[in-house]
């Protein structure tokens, strides 16, 4: 095999790859736990600028040094050919961005020893003559993301305010090795993963190419994000929340500002609510394009549209306005300015379309049960981007000429050796008469008429939706004899702005009716023993899971993660006090509704469902003090209960170790109360 002579000398490792042959089917096992490992996520596309390549993320885990790790890998356009450019495990590479030139493909790492990976993630570059990556920036707190500019000599960098409190010992007036006291005087003082929140911002930073001098763009309390460079290379498009207090707003806009030091920053947006994304600016310049929010009351169940703004002032357009579905992602023109590309999320699907600029006209460009996401350009208006299935892991496509076509096959060994589970959607309708779709995933060998112990596992959020995509975690449950259900509840993202707002200062109450109605139509159907029903869900989903089993007594096993059900109590001490204080209200003036919405804590003796409850000691998402009061209670009055804290984990978990604990608690929880020695021997 030939290899390609872009990045020669820096290859380690080159493969064509097929797909998996029709005669291995028949040697398909069930899926595992040892499967965690195995299987490799797939991110962040990036077409080069003379569209042969295209650069991606592939993340995997190490079971053996109990870690993550995330290499650099790149394809050609045509499929035939794998390059993988980094192996390095001992720091991960991410954020891949060409240079307008294609000579480099720079990324993202944090490497070195302790003093460096302590000033944050720096920008390397990798040469497509060859050689070793080279660290471009050397910058004290790290940078977060980064723009080429059009020109190639000059990168917009948003880098973090330097912690001192990283390095103790050289702390002026504070010479110990013991960490210093944190001192807070913000609104807004904790977050997950950031913990607590001091006066330490994100600015944007000019770094020039070849002088490696930096020039600081941006000050001030508050944080600015998402650069994008003018066509011109004269100005950065970036977003910033520079209300008078912004901990107190999420009001962000979008701001212009002259790429030198010392420039004004000119505010474009005035909508009064959140405008974001990053700014895509027109081929001519003339235009930006960004993604608007709802007002800032609805922050929790926002649904971003479509919208352009002059870019020299003036008044806003939204396209999208008659869509009734959130778009994300990036914002992509065409060149001849007519039409923007984005991803749609709808009903269990997204999807790229197709957005003229006269008229908001909005054109479906992929379609199926899939989800397509990550989109990025091609010269000749042709897209890579992430196509995920329900039985196939996200990877790299292209979409040309109308039609997908697979570039990356990253997980195609795994898949031919895991049987999977049948995966269907559905459509039930609530005592209400609301219409509620959802999910479901059939064991392997499922056999009809038969009536299967059922999870009714529930997604997070709740402004987010189970989609058609692969979700290890439930194909496990599946592969061990589970039928699997999930349920887009109103609050779900993917069915509208009603939809979605339906349950504003009103949680669990209709949310419970949906999950309910969509298990009533399991058992109905035949596939759900009424006896053997369980149910689960992380985060809002571990929420719902508390209402539900105080709600109903049907359910014989219960796991709640990362939940929280004596809501008072989570008013500042998570870190959603603008939702808490816009929503609900202070709880000395909604003391009444704040107990309204804790019913599944005040009501803790109508619960007679085991429960398992977990969460990661360090998450300021939803504290671990709210799983911990639910099984206090619990406990009290000896309903049988287990609490498991992850320690040093955040609200999502992360070492490999934990997550295999994780699902494998959960079965064993399951199966100690769905599967008797009756079922062990099947039911008819």
């Amino acid at each position: 095999m030939r290899k390609p002579a872009a990045f020669a000398s820096a290859l380690l490792l080159f493969v064509l790859v097929a797909p998996p042959s029709e005669a291995g089917q028949a040697t398909k096992r069930p899926l595992g736990l040892d499967d965690i490992a195995r299987l490799r996520t797939v991110t962040d596309p990036q077409v080069s600028p003379d569209g042969k390549w295209v650069a991606y993320v592939v993340g995997t885990l190490d079971a053996e040094k109990d870690k993550r790790d995330a290499d650099l890998w790149m394809v050609s356009w045509d499929g035939s050919q794998q390059v993988r450019l980094t192996s390095s495990p001992e720091s991960s590479e991410g954020t891949p961005r060409w240079s307008p030139d294609g000579r480099y493909l720079a990324f993202l790492a944090s490497r070195g020893g302790e003093d460096e990976k302590k000033k944050g993630a720096q920008v390397w570059l990798l040469d497509r003559s060859g050689g070793e990556a080279q660290k471009l920036t050397d910058i004290k707190g790290g940078v977060s993301d980064y723009e080429w500019s059009p020109d190639g000599r000059r990168l917009a960098l948003v880098v973090d305010d330097f912690d001192p409190t990283s390095d103790p010992e050289k702390m002026d007036g504070w010479k110990r090795k013991t960490t210093p006291p944190i001192v807070i005087d913000r609104y807004h003082f904790k977050s997950d993963k950031g913990g607590y929140l001091t006066r330490l911002y994100s600015h944007l930073t000019l770094f020039d190419v070849a002088t490696k001098k930096a020039e600081v763009l941006t000050s001030g309390a508050f944080d600015d994000s998402a650069p994008a460079w003018s066509p011109d290379a004269k100005s950065i498009a970036f977003v910033s929340n520079r209300a008078p207090d912004p901990d107190r707003t999420e009001d962000s806009n979008i701001y212009v500002v002259e790429a030198r030091p010392g420039a004004e920053a000119r505010r474009l947006t005035t909508f009064p609510g959140r405008d974001g994304g990053t700014p895509s600016w027109s081929p001519d310049g003339k235009w930006i394009a960004y993604f608007q929010a709802d007002e800032t009351k609805y922050t929790a169940y926002f649904l971003d549209k479509l919208a352009l703004i002059p870019a020299a002032g003036g008044a806003a357009k939204v396209l999208t306005t008659s869509l009734d579905r959130a778009v994300n992602g990036q914002i992509l023109w065409s060149p001849d300015k007519e039409s923007l590309r984005v991803v749609v999320e709808d009903d269990r699907t997204s999807y790229v379309a197709k957005v003229s600029v006269s008229a908001g006209v909005v054109d479906t460009l992929t379609t199926g049960q899939r989800t397509a996401t990550s989109i990025s350009p091609r010269p000749d208006g042709s897209l890579a981007l992430l196509v995920g299935t329900a039985g196939e892991p996200d990877e790299v496509y292209a979409f040309e000429n109308g039609a997908l076509r697979r570039l990356s096959h990253q997980n195609d060994s795994w898949l031919a050796d895991v049987q999977l589970a049948k995966t269907e959607g559905f459509t039930c309708k609530t005592k209400d008469g609301t219409v509620v779709n959802g999910i479901v995933r059939k064991p392997a060998g499922f056999v009809s008429g038969r009536k299967y112990p059922t999870l009714l596992i529930i997604h997070g959020g709740p402004n987010g939706q189970d989609d058609l995509s692969f979700d290890l975690q439930r194909e496990f449950l599946a592969a061990n004899g589970y039928v699997v259900l999930v349920v887009n509840y109103r609050g779900s993202s993917g069915r509208g702005a009603a939809y979605q707002k339906a349950i504003y200062a009103d949680w669990g109450n209709k949310e419970v009716v949906d999950l309910l109605a969509a298990v009533d139509w399991m058992v109905a159907s035949g596939i759900a023993d009424p006896d053997r029903l369980g149910i689960g869900g992380w985060s809002y989903g571990g929420i719902l899971t508390d209402y539900t089993i105080a709600s109903d007594t049907r359910f014989k096993a219960a796991v709640s993660g990362a939940s929280s059900a004596l809501q008072m109590s989570l008013y500042g001490a998570d870190q959603y006090i603008i939702q808490w204080e816009l929503e609900l209200g202070v709880p000395w003036k909604a003391a009444d509704l704040y107990t309204k919405v804790s019913y599944p804590f005040f009501h803790a003796d109508r619960i007679k469902t085991p429960t398992l409850f977990m969460s990661g000691d360090k998450d300021f998402n939803v504290p671990t003090v709210g799983v911990e009061q639910m099984y206090q209670a619990l406990k009290s009055l000896n309903v049988e209960t287990q609490l498991v804290i992850y320690p040093g984990q955040h609200h999502g978990l992360t070492t490999p170790s934990y997550l295999r604990d994780r699902m494998a608690r959960w079965l064993a929880w399951y199966d100690k109360y769905l599967k008797s020695e009756l079922t062990q021997r099947g039911r008819n």
